[in-house]
C-alpha cells in the first residue's frame, strides 16, 4: 500500500513538471508564431509570480493546516527589498539575469527573516485567531512600506520612517519614496525566469513533504496531540513550513515587481491576500497542481471578461460560485471516481 501512495505521488508530481514544461513550450511556440496577444504577453510574468504565490500559500494553508491571510505582505517584502536591490546593482552588475537572480534571492531571504519574526507569536495560535492576527501582521507591513523611505548615494543606504530624512548627497538617488512606491524600474524580470521559479518552487515543496518533517507537519496538521505525545516539536516544524512559504512568496514578489516601471505598497494589500487563497481553496488544499490551474484560470479571466466592462467582476463572481459549487457536489466527485480507470483495484 505505500508502495502504491508512493508511485500515486511520484506521478503526480512528474504530472505537474510535465504541464508546467508543457505550458512554457507551447505558450513560446505561440508568441513566436506571433498568435499571442501583447496583453496575454504582459501577464506571463504576473501569472507565475501568483502561481508561486498560491503553491507557497498552499504549503501553510493545504500541508501545515493553518489558514495564513496576511501572506501578500511577504510578496511585498520581497517585492521592495527585491527591488531596492536590482536597483542599488545597475552599475556593479550589468547582466539583467544575474542582477534578477540576486533580486529573487534578495527578497526571498528578507521574507524568510520577516515570516521567522512573524511566526515567532503567530505560531503559538490556532484556527481563527492565528487567521486574525496573520491578517494584522500583512496590514503592518503594509503600512510601514508606505512610510518608508531608502535612498542610495556614496556614502550608503540612508533610511528614514514617515518622512523623507534621508540626506542624500548630490547624485544619490531616493528609491523608495514612501506612499509614491518606487518607480523608475527597469523590467527585467522574464517569462523564462518565472517557469524556472515555479519549477523551483514546486521541487522544495515537492521534496519538502515528502521529508521527515513534512511528515512530521502533516501529522501535526492532522492531530497535533497524537504528534507531540510521540516527541514532534510543533514550534519548530510549523515554523520551519511558515518561513519556507514566506521565502517563497518574496521571491515571487521580487519577480512581479521588477515586471513593473513603478510598483507601491497598497499593490500588496488584504484583498491580495485573499485572491491568493482563493486560487488555494480552489485547486483544492495540498493540491500544488490545482494551485496552478486555478491562479492561472483565475488571473487571466479578469482579461478575458473585460470587454463586457461592468459586469467582468460580477460574472467573475458568478463564475468562482458555481465552480466552487461544481467541485463541492458529491454527485459530481463521485462521477469523476467512476470515470477514472480502475488501476488501484487492479495493483491491490
Amino acid at each position: 500500500m505505500k508502495k502504491l501512495l508512493s508511485n500515486r505521488n511520484l506521478r503526480s508530481q512528474i504530472l505537474t513538471y510535465g504541464f508546467v514544461i508543457a505550458a512554457f513550450v507551447v505558450l513560446q511556440l505561440v508568441a513566436a508564431g506571433g498568435g499571442m496577444s501583447s496583453s496575454l504577453k504582459g501577464m506571463l510574468v504576473p501569472i507565475c509570480a501568483y502561481v508561486v504565490m498560491a503553491i507557497s500559500l498552499n504549503l501553510t494553508v493545504g500541508v501545515l493546516g493553518e489558514l495564513s491571510l496576511g501572506h501578500a505582505g511577504f510578496m511585498s517584502v520581497g517585492a521592495f527589498m527585491g527591488v531596492t536591490a536590482a536597483i542599488s546593482l545597475q552599475n556593479a552588475v550589468p547582466a539583467p539575469g544575474l542582477r534578477l537572480l540576486i533580486a529573487l534571492i534578495v527578497g526571498a531571504v528578507f521574507a524568510a527573516v520577516i515570516g521567522f519574526l512573524v511566526g515567532i507569536p503567530v505560531l503559538r495560535l490556532k484556527g481563527d485567531y492565528l487567521a486574525i492576527v496573520t491578517l494584522a501582521f500583512g496590514e503592518i507591513i503594509k503600512s510601514i512600506f508606505n512610510n518608508l523611505y531608502i535612498g542610495l548615494d556614496a556614502n550608503g543606504f540612508h533610511v528614514s520612517l514617515l518622512q523623507d530624512r534621508t540626506n542624500l548627497a548630490q547624485g544619490g538617488r531616493l528609491i523608495l519614496g514612501g506612499p509614491m512606491g518606487i518607480s523608475g524600474i527597469q523590467k527585467i524580470s522574464t517569462f523564462l525566469a518565472g517557469v524556472i521559479l515555479i519549477l523551483v518552487c514546486l521541487f522544495v515543496i515537492f521534496n519538502y513533504v515528502n521529508s521527515r518533517t513534512g511528515r512530521a507537519v502533516m501529522a501535526l496538521r492532522d492531530n497535533r496531540i497524537a504528534a507531540e505525545s510521540i516527541g514532534i516539536s510543533a514550534t519548530r516544524h510549523k515554523m520551519t513550513a511558515f518561513v519556507l512559504s514566506a521565502a517563497m512568496a518574496g521571491a515571487a514578489g521580487a519577480l512581479f515587481a521588477l515586471n513593473y516601471s513603478t510598483v507601491v505598497a497598497n499593490k500588496f494589500d488584504f484583498n491580495t491576500s485573499i485572491l491568493v487563497l482563493v486560487f488555494v481553496v480552489l485547486g483544492g488544499l495540498g493540491n500544488m497542481f490545482g494551485s496552478i490551474l486555478a491562479a492561472t484560470a483565475l488571473t487571466i479571466l479578469p482579461e478575458v471578461l473585460r470587454e463586457f466592462q461592468d459586469y467582468r467582476m460580477l460574472i467573475y463572481a458568478v463564475v468562482l460560485i458555481l465552480v466552487m459549487l461544481g467541485t463541492n457536489n458529491a454527485k459530481l466527485k463521485s462521477l469523476f471516481e467512476k470515470l477514472r480507470p480502475r488501476r488501484r483495484e487492479e495493483q491491490s
